[in-house]
């Protein structure tokens, strides 16, 4: 039974009323063990883990020195399109929104790579789209990965679900991880926030991470979007579908991110939920706590404090120096971001400010690094 047909027997509701009943005593039995359940999860993501911070950072920094070290990996989103067929409203590429629509072309690229590698020794890209497949579907994708791959050690994508097929036929031109994010695992609602497009069908896009697992994806990356409903039931929901495939494509690695909504062009869409940052950490330890394995990921939407002090207490893997618009590094200059970033630094200032707190930079992909 694949997850789509699972995720009907998870009540939203009955999931969050657990989460809330949680009480300290199950705080503490979740903290003491060696290995967690989702039931533990949903203990340390519960509101009585707030007073229990402290021991929860603890945790999560000796989990994370023993299986990644002192070491902080860095990456770069490259946008190759602003194009996109959806209506998602918390979003800049909104289909609706009256803005110039950009396919980067196989020059525009390279010039891209060219000003990437000036601005740092980055050997993990992330390249990311729109979803706009009639115009930069998989062959356009393919082609991008063949490109810049001569020029990096790693290539990740994010871009719309794709079939099977195209997975794998992405992976042989040298991908090597694919991020994918649900944005919602609450069935009933998801339609509000993707009222139009392919996005909005809640089972392809769930049914995306099944076909990057028989496609033999070498790592596969969950996230949910912090906003639009209550973070600590999606986050269970992620944590049980994780373990689905963790169980059923155990050869696969994989990673998680939790982004935060951030100001974006277009309709006034604000957050239904607002997550500070105690909670975001949180989260954070609470995954690293529930799997010492698990990939975390903390982006440009957040600020230079909250992720210089997050360093070593869970998160694994930083991007630096990030522009959100197709273009942004040599093409265009500020056309349009997918949202506004938090953390402007430079390259450089992030790395001396996680090399202040006594952490190196892996420049490469963890998964090809620490082989």
């Amino acid at each position: 039974m694949e997850f789509t047909e699972l995720i009907n027997n998870y009540n939203w509701d009955d999931i969050r009323s657990r989460i809330y009943a949680k009480t300290v005593k199950d705080v503490e039995l979740a903290l003491s063990k060696d290995k967690r359940s989702t039931e533990d999860f949903m203990a340390l993501v519960s509101p009585a883990a707030q007073a229990y911070l402290e021991p929860m950072a603890a945790l999560s920094r000796k989990y994370t020195l023993q299986r990644f070290g002192n070491t902080i990996q860095f990456y770069i989103p490259l946008y190759l399109t602003n194009s996109c067929i959806n209506h998602c409203i918390y979003c800049g590429f909104n289909h609706s929104n009256d803005i110039k629509r950009i396919i980067l072309t196989d020059n525009q690229i390279m010039r891209e790579v060219e000003a990437i590698k000036k601005i740092g020794d980055f050997q993990h890209i992330l390249l990311v789209t729109g979803e706009n497949p009639q115009e930069a579907g998989a062959d356009y994708i393919e082609n991008a990965i063949r490109l810049v791959k001569p020029y990096f050690s790693s290539i990740s994508i994010e871009v719309q679900p794709l079939k099977e097929a195209e997975y794998k036929q992405l992976s042989d031109a040298g991908m090597n991880a694919v991020y994918c994010y649900q944005e919602t695992y609450h069935k009933a609602r998801y339609k509000v926030y993707h009222p139009k497009g392919m996005k909005s069908k809640f089972d392809w896009r769930l049914d995306g991470f099944e076909r990057m697992g028989k496609a033999d994806v070498h790592k596969i990356g969950l996230g949910v979007l912090i906003g639009l409903e209550d973070w600590r039931t999606d986050a269970t929901l992620m944590a049980l579908h994780l373990r689905y495939l963790q169980k059923t494509y155990w050869q696969t690695k994989y990673s998680v991110s939790f982004p935060r909504m951030r100001p974006h062009e277009g309709e006034d869409f604000q957050p239904n939920v607002v997550m500070n940052d105690k909670e975001l950490a949180q989260l954070i330890f609470a995954y690293r706590i529930f799997d010492h394995d698990i990939e975390i990921a903390l982006s440009t939407r957040e600020e230079k404090t909250f992720r210089d002090n997050m360093t070593g207490l869970g998160i694994t893997s930083l991007s630096a120096g990030s522009k959100t618009d197709p273009g942004g590094y040599a093409v265009y200059r500020n056309e349009l971001e997918q949202f506004a970033i938090n953390d402007g630094r430079s390259p450089d200032e992030v790395l001396s400010a996680v090399k202040q707190q006594g952490y190196e930079v892996v420049w490469k992909d963890w998964d090809l690094s620490l082989q």
